[in-house]
């Protein structure tokens, strides 16, 4: 038999003709040409650390940004961000510009862990720089130290932030038992012979009571009052009479503003005068004494502020006109102070994490600050692999009634 035909197999007329060698190598080169021309559209990351590209960090910033609380984050955020505006004006560090991503915490824990994952997570931030309420702050620790992710705590005081040390945590803001420290310390060195404590116990209050208890056990003090008074209170007659029955010399207050001036208000009415104490939490004097209304009762009201300057000094004066000129209704408050700092802080161990930078050079970085200087707290600030607690310096500030605000002395806390 004749062979059989050969059958050409069938033709699909949407199939491509078949590809010649040249052809093939002609594709290829088309092909890599495509993607070194997207790669090099893309950010390309340094190193594949987050929120690292050929030309910018991501810095992520969470806090209060609405409510009462806004001072304590948005305030001080914007100090932030004037650092990084004059940083990048100077050509960024190692030539990539610093971008600020904000997210708004108002001083609840919940918010606080939202906004920390967010940061994270979806923003793919660098390092955060943040924390502006401490039960927020330390709601949010336990999402920071899992991810690895450098932090710089920029207002919160909480002891907790640091204590135990959280390896990528450390703090810029005075934390509260370093303030109770310096508070025993300050009345001793004013001659106070019979100290009494006022203070609320809320979470807040009891952040700084217990501390500042264990220090005056430690000194060998025991209070000659030991009051409370709750953050709505809008009298205290009988704590003050208290007080002065037990002709106490000195008073340590752990107060909000709006209680601390109830105290002082009625202190007056009896004529009850004696050096009153206070803490960061009541860092504005000249507020505090609108608030108490009554002339001369802030007299001998002194209180702790974590910085070496007022707004109105004249070494501020370069960081009034940056930030009236970003923030035209703001004016320069201490709160802005805080950021401008603890950004100068940051910003050098990101300059000391070299050209390349990895969260765990970052890291190193920040736990070898060592005497750093800024432009606003009140001494150099040193952070330590063991410690976290990078301030230790107290600055005492009084306003005389009708006065400005002074600078009456520092404390440092070992």
């Amino acid at each position: 038999m004749p062979p059989a035909p050969r059958v050409a197999p069938p033709v699909n007329p949407h199939s491509a003709p078949a590809e010649t060698e040249p052809m093939r190598r002609l594709s290829l080169l088309v092909s890599v040409a495509a993607a070194m021309l997207a790669a090099a559209t893309l950010p390309a990351r340094a190193q594949g650390a987050p929120g690292v590209t050929a030309d910018s960090i991501r810095i992520g910033s969470f806090g209060p940004l609405t409510g009462p609380g806004y001072l304590y984050g948005r305030l001080v955020m914007n100090g932030v961000e004037a650092v990084f505006d004059r940083v990048n004006a100077q050509g960024g560090i190692h030539g990539r510009r610093l971008v600020l991503t904000r997210e708004d915490d108002r001083c609840e824990p919940a918010a606080a862990i939202a906004a920390t994952r967010k940061l994270i997570h979806q923003d793919q931030v660098f390092a955060i720089i943040g924390g502006g309420c401490s039960n927020a702050a330390l709601a949010a620790r336990g999402e920071i130290e899992q991810a690895s992710v450098p932090t710089v705590i920029f207002a919160a005081v909480a002891d907790g932030l640091t204590t135990p040390r959280a390896p990528t945590i450390v703090s810029t803001a005075l934390t509260s038992g370093l303030e109770g420290v310096a508070q025993v310390a300050y009345a001793q060195q004013q001659g106070a012979r019979r100290i009494a404590v006022v203070s609320m116990r809320d979470a807040w209050g009891r952040s700084r009571y217990t501390p500042l208890m264990e220090e005056l056990k430690r000194r060998g003090i025991t209070p000659v009052a030991d009051e409370e008074v709750s953050p709505d209170a809008n009298d205290a007659t009988a704590q003050v009479l208290r007080l002065r029955q037990a002709n106490a010399d000195a008073v340590i207050l752990l107060l909000y503003p709006k209680p601390g001036a109830v105290f002082l208000r009625d202190a007056a009415k009896f004529g009850y005068r004696p050096l009153v104490i206070g803490q960061s939490g009541i860092a504005d004097p000249a507020a505090f004494e609108e608030q108490v209304g009554v002339p001369g009762a802030t007299a001998r009201f002194v209180t702790i502020s974590q910085v070496r300057f007022t707004p109105e000094s004249p070494e501020m004066a370069g960081w009034r006109e940056a930030i009236q000129a970003k923030y035209p209704s703001d004016r320069l408050s201490v709160f802005n102070m805080f950021g401008i700092g603890s950004a100068q802080v940051l910003v050098e161990a990101l300059r000391q994490a070299g050209p390349n930078p990895t969260r765990e050079a970052l890291m190193q970085a920040l736990n070898g600050v060592t005497n750093l200087g800024t432009d606003t707290y009140g001494g150099p600030i040193t952070c330590t692999p063991t410690d976290g607690r990078c301030n230790r310096t107290v600055v005492w500030i009084q306003k005389e009634p009708g006065g400005p605000i002074r600078i009456v002395g520092t404390t440092a806390v070992e």
